[in-house]
C-alpha cells in the first residue's frame, strides 16, 4: 500500500526468497514515489508485479515511466455496511466506470498493457452475511460481463479475509466459507459463459495476526466504588493496543500465571491521564474476570493474537500519549535443532531518545 514496500520486495529478491516471476500485487492510492519503484520492478523483469488502478489517472504514470509490456488490476469500490459512516470505499473505482474506462483507456493497447485483474476489498472481512454476499457478487458479475470483451481479464483478487479468534467461544467454518465462495463463482461463471477466474486472497490479518502477544503485570489494585476493582496495569492500551481505543477491539486476554487462585469482577486500566485508556471484555460489560493479587508473585496478563496490527498502528519509538515509552520487543522461534528460542529484538524506549525527538538534545 506504500512505496516502501517495494524496498522490502528488493530485500526479498537480494535474499532469494523470491524470484522475478513471483507475483505481487500493488494497492492503494499511489504517490508518484510509489509508483515510480513499481515502474523499477517492471523495467528491471518483474514481469508479474500487477499494478492494482485506485483510480482513473494512475495509469498515465505507468505509460509514461514503464518500457516493457505489463500487466494491471482494477480495484472496485465497495458498498460500506449500512452502520458505516460514508455509503462508498474512498479506495477504487465506482463500478459503472469500470467498462467505460477499459473500452477507452485500455482496450487496443494489449500490447503495452493488459487488464488481468478485478480486486475487492470489504473491509469487514469474510462473513456469512446479507452484505457480503451481495457486494462479493457485484465483482462476480462485473468479471462475467468484462470477461466478454476483455478476453485477457483472468483473475479476481478478494480482500478482506478470515477472522481470528479473538476469544474462547470464537467458532467459524472455514471450509464452509471457502466452498460457498468458489460456489458463487463457479455459478456466475457457468451462467455467463466465461471461463472461471484464478482466485487471489489478501488475507492480511489471518494471516499475521496470530504471530504477536501483548505481555503485562498488574502494578496495582484500586477500589473506586463499592463495586468496581481497578486493576492498574504498567503501561496503556492506547499506545499499546490502540484498537481497543479506536474501534472498541477485543483480544483473547488470559492470565498469565495464578489460574490456581480465586477469581474476582476487575476493570483493566492503563497509566495514561485519559479516562478512554482502559480495556473491557464485552461490549456491555465493562469488567473481566481475573485472579485476585496478594502480596507474592504479581500477576501478569497476556493479550493474544494481536498481529493484526497493534504493533504497526502504534509504532516504535516516537512520541506517545503521556510519554509511555514502547515495551520491548521480544521474538520467539524454534532453532534449527526445533527447540523453542528467544531473543531481545528491542529494548524499552528510553527517556533520553523521547527528548531528543522533543528537541532537547
Amino acid at each position: 500500500s506504500y512505496a516502501y514496500d517495494i524496498e522490502i520486495i528488493k530485500k526479498l529478491y537480494a535474499r532469494k526468497k523470491i524470484t522475478k516471476d513471483t507475483y505481487i500485487i500493488c494497492n492503494g492510492f499511489k504517490q508518484k514515489p510509489y509508483t515510480s519503484r513499481i515502474a523499477s520492478l517492471l523495467n528491471t523483469g518483474f514481469k508479474n508485479v500487477i499494478p492494482i488502478l485506485d483510480n482513473k489517472e494512475e495509469l498515465q504514470q505507468y505509460k509514461k515511466s514503464v518500457k516493457a509490456p505489463f500487466k494491471l488490476g482494477i480495484r472496485v469500490a465497495a458498498e460500506e455496511e449500512p452502520n458505516f459512516p460514508f455509503y462508498t470505499s474512498r479506495l477504487g473505482f465506482r463500478p459503472r466506470d469500470v467498462l467505460e474506462f477499459y473500452v477507452d483507456k485500455i482496450e487496443g493497447n494489449e500490447d503495452r498493457f493488459q487488464l488481468k485483474m478485478l480486486h475487492i476489498f470489504l473491509n469487514k472481512g469474510i462473513k456469512d452475511d446479507i452484505y457480503y454476499w451481495s457486494e462479493l457478487n457485484k465483482v462476480i458479475n462485473l468479471y462475467c460481463q468484462l470477461k466478454k470483451i476483455c478476453p485477457e481479464l483472468d483473475s479476481i483478487n478478494i480482500g478482506g479475509g478470515f477472522p481470528i479468534k479473538h476469544s474462547l467461544g470464537f467458532e467459524y467454518d472455514y471450509q464452509f466459507m471457502i466452498n460457498e465462495i468458489v460456489g458463487n463463482i463457479k455459478k456466475a461463471c457457468k451462467r455467463n459463459h466465461v471461463p472461471m477466474p484464478h482466485i487471489f486472497t489478501e488475507f492480511g490479518s489471518y494471516t499475521v495476526g496470530e504471530s504477536m502477544a501483548h505481555i503485562y503485570s498488574v502494578i496495582g489494585q484500586k477500589m473506586q466504588n463499592d463495586r468496581e476493582i481497578w486493576y492498574m496495569i504498567d503501561s496503556s492500551f492506547i499506545t499499546t493496543l490502540p484498537d481497543t481505543w479506536g474501534i472498541g477491539e477485543r483480544f483473547l486476554m488470559l492470565p498469565i500465571n495464578k489460574w490456581d487462585v480465586e477469581y474476582q469482577r476487575v476493570v483493566l486500566g492503563g497509566i495514561t491521564c485519559d479516562s478512554h485508556d482502559y480495556y473491557d471484555s464485552e461490549e456491555h460489560i465493562n469488567e473481566v474476570f481475573l485472579p485476585k493479587l496478594n502480596n507474592g508473585e504479581p500477576l501478569y496478563l497476556g493479550f493474544f493474537h494481536t498481529g493484526a496490527y497493534q504493533d504497526q498502528i502504534s509504532g516504535y519509538g516516537g512520541i506517545k500519549h503521556c510519554l509511555i515509552p514502547s515495551p520491548k520487543h521480544v521474538i520467539m522461534n524454534y532453532d534449527k535443532n526445533g527447540k523453542l528460542v528467544d531473543w531481545l529484538n528491542a529494548k524499552e524506549q528510553t527517556a533520553q531518545s523521547m527528548l531528543k525527538i522533543l528537541g532537547y538534545t
